[in-house]
Parts: C-alpha cells; sequence; structure tokens
C-alpha cells in the first residue's frame, strides 16, 4: 500500500529514515548534498531560522510504501519570495495586479541556499508522484502555485512535461576542477593577464599581514561562530536587511554539522577579523556566507574564492559553487553554468504568460551563457604567455 503524508515538521520523521533516502551515500562518505540531510534542514527548524513567523513553514513530504518511508521532499509553505534566489517577485506583483492572491504558495526548496541538489528525495522514480501530490496539494488548498528550485537538470528533464509545470533555466557562476594537482596549475590555464590580475589580488590580501585558516570538524570552536556571527549580520543588513538565519543556526552548525563545514577565517593575532563559510558535500565545495568587520582590499576574494578553489584542489573536489549571482566571479575562474527550476501555476491564463516570459528570458540566458563563456578567463590556444 502506498502512503503520502504531509507532515508539520522535520521532527516528525527521524533522521535515519529520512538520511536513508535523502543521503543512502553518506554511510560510505559525505552526502552529495549537505543541505537535505536531516541535520541542516532540523537545524533551521530549532534555531527559528525558519518556522512560525519566517515566512518558512516546513510541511515535508512522505511517501511511503506498506509503512516503508521510501522518499521524501522539503516541502515549505511560504508567505513571501525571499530567501529563494530564483526570485518570482515580478510573478507575485502581476498576479495581484490582476486581483489574485500570490501568497501562500508551496515551495520545494532548501530554505537561503542558492545551490543545485535533488530535490526528490529517493529513488528517481519516485519523483514524480512526489511532485504529482506536492501540485494535488497545491490544488486542493487553492493556492497559487508550487515552486521547485535550484532542482537537478536531470529532474528538470524528468519532470518538465508534467501537465501544468513549467521549465525555467537561470544562471549561477561555478568553478571545475580539470584534475589541478595545486592552486598553480589552475592559474596556468587562464589568459595571462587575468593570472596576473589573480596574483596581484592574492599579494594584496597577503599584505595585510593576517593570518588565514581553513578550519573543519573539531578545529571549529564555538568562539569561531561568535565572530563570524558579526561578520553575518554586517553582511545580510546590507544585501537583504534582516539576516535570514538565526544566532542560534549556528550553534545547531556547530553541535551537528561540524564535519560538513569549511570555515575559512582572516585572523588580525588572536583576533578574528573576517571569515567566509562554505559546506561540504561528496564533490563540491558550496561556499555561503562571507563577511569582515573591517575593509581589507582584496580579502573578500582570498577567502571566499581562491581558498574555496585551493582547499577543493587539495581535497580532490570536483566544483566549486559559489552562491547566487557574481559576474565578477568570472574573471576569477568560475564559468556560467546553467540552473534549473520548476513552477505550477494553478490560473491557466497566469500560466500561459508566464510561460511566454520563461521562452524569452531561456533564449537570453542561453545567449548570456555563451557569450560570457566565450569572454572567460582562459587561454583561447596553449601557446599564450
Amino acid at each position: 500500500m502506498t502512503d503520502i503524508t504531509l507532515h508539520d515538521s522535520l521532527a516528525e520523521i527521524s533522521a535515519a529514515a529520512w538520511d536513508a533516502v535523502a543521503a543512502p551515500e553518506q554511510v560510505v562518505g559525505r552526502p552529495i548534498d549537505p543541505f537535505t540531510t536531516h541535520r541542516f534542514l532540523l537545524a533551521l527548524e530549532r534555531s527559528g531560522s525558519t518556522g512560525a513567523g519566517t515566512g518558512w513553514q516546513a510541511k515535508p513530504l512522505a511517501l511511503r510504501q506498506d509503512g516503508q518511508l521510501v522518499a521524501v521532499t522539503p516541502l515549505y509553505v511560504k508567505s513571501h519570495s525571499q530567501g529563494e534566489y530564483i526570485f518570482d517577485h515580478g510573478w507575485a506583483q502581476g498576479y495581484e495586479r490582476a486581483g489574485g492572491r500570490y501568497y501562500p504558495k508551496l515551495q520545494i526548496a532548501v530554505p537561503f541556499t542558492p545551490a543545485t541538489g535533488r530535490r526528490f528525495l529517493g529513488p528517481p522514480n519516485h519523483a514524480e508522484t512526489l511532485l504529482r501530490a506536492a501540485i494535488g496539494v497545491t490544488a486542493q488548498n487553492r493556492l497559487s502555485s508550487l515552486h521547485v528550485t535550484f532542482c537537478t537538470d536531470a529532474e528538470a528533464e524528468a519532470l518538465a512535461d508534467v501537465e501544468g509545470t513549467l521549465h525555467r533555466v537561470t544562471q549561477q557562476f561555478h568553478w571545475e576542477n580539470q584534475g589541478y594537482a595545486m592552486f598553480d596549475d589552475f592559474l596556468a590555464q587562464l589568459a595571462s593577464r587575468k593570472r596576473k590580475m589573480i596574483r596581484k589580488e592574492r599579494d594584496t590580501a597577503r599584505s595585510h599581514g593576517l593570518t588565514i585558516r581553513a578550519l573543519t570538524g573539531e578545529e571549529i570552536e564555538p568562539a569561531h561562530w561568535d565572530a563570524f556571527w558579526q561578520f553575518y549580520q554586517d553582511t545580510g543588513a546590507r544585501k537583504w536587511g534582516t539576516p535570514y538565519l538565526t544566532r542560534r543556526a549556528f550553534t545547531q552548525f556547530h553541535e551537528t554539522m561540524r564535519n560538513d563545514i569549511l570555515l575559512v577565517l582572516a585572523f588580525d593575532g588572536d583576533r578574528p577579523v573576517a571569515g567566509a563559510l562554505n559546506f561540504i558535500g561528496r564533490d563540491t565545495l558550496f561556499g555561503r556566507y562571507w563577511g569582515a568587520v573591517e575593509d581589507y582590499p582584496c580579502l573578500h576574494f582570498e577567502l571566499c574564492y581562491y581558498q574555496a578553489i585551493d582547499w577543493a584542489i587539495q581535497n580532490g573536489l570536483q566544483r566549486v559553487e559559489a552562491g547566487a549571482q557574481g559576474e565578477h566571479k568570472l574573471a576569477r575562474g568560475y564559468l556560467p553554468t546553467p540552473v534549473h527550476s520548476l513552477h505550477w501555476i494553478a490560473d491557466e491564463g497566469f500560466r500561459n504568460a508566464v510561460a511566454r516570459y520563461l521562452a524569452e528570458e531561456r533564449r537570453a540566458i542561453d545567449e548570456e551563457i555563451e557569450v560570457l563563456t566565450a569572454y572567460g578567463p582562459f587561454r583561447r590556444v596553449a601557446s599564450e604567455d
């Protein structure tokens, strides 16, 4: 017998049961994607980063067969479009100008995390069942829409033909490891001008006399989070107005996720003055947050991009995802990469209008990726100095 249940919290599903379908590979190593593990999603709930008053209400969807959990998806009721990074603010405004009620909506996503990963967790043959169930919940509750953000290209391709579902393609900038043994091997593949620029930026960052430490696991101490909280608040206040994560979120990460985290800190003597937070996947380093209490030229590039690349090379990771936006990443070896999402909109007329917009947007994105890739930092010919 097949049963699909809408839960009110990750806590209603045991970590062992969730991770057995969401991240079975971590039994013998790291999870492919730490963001869909039970420990990460529950940390957001327990810290108050999601839940009442945040606009992110967890409603995880679980598929069971004969009482056995076989597939899950991280589903949320959203009362705004913040913290998503594949934004639909314009859609919401248009829908409400036409007299509709866009919020609440449903979102299959990892909150505040613009990182590609599986959204339908379990054997791929259950993905369509979970998507149709989520669409059913949307329709039954007369909600405007369902959104699946930062899904894999395989999920997007497999599910784009589900009736009423729209496939959106946007872009990010990712760094790919081409089998480099050291950072200088990566630099050797760049055009001379870009290679010199990166060396100059690294020299400038080092000229401040700071000590840079890349910490993970037991190397991370509670006091490091006190410092990083200051960095995060400063950056969050400037970019979003209000930081998404609470201070308790970092305490939760320390307690349950230290082995999933790379914390790069810059010290002036014993005092941390800047830092970058990364999460470690099986093949990918995910850059998430950065901040500083003082202004040090080029330190942002060093901590967020070059330290991440260096650590990925030394630890055999295949890529670095440095988060949303930022064409400045292109000059530093991060190339444009398609990012996928799926959208189901209840109102047929509005769905058709969005479909036309997405077709035009995709043509523009395809052209932009082609142009930006051509203007990337890598050498055009092997003989270039």
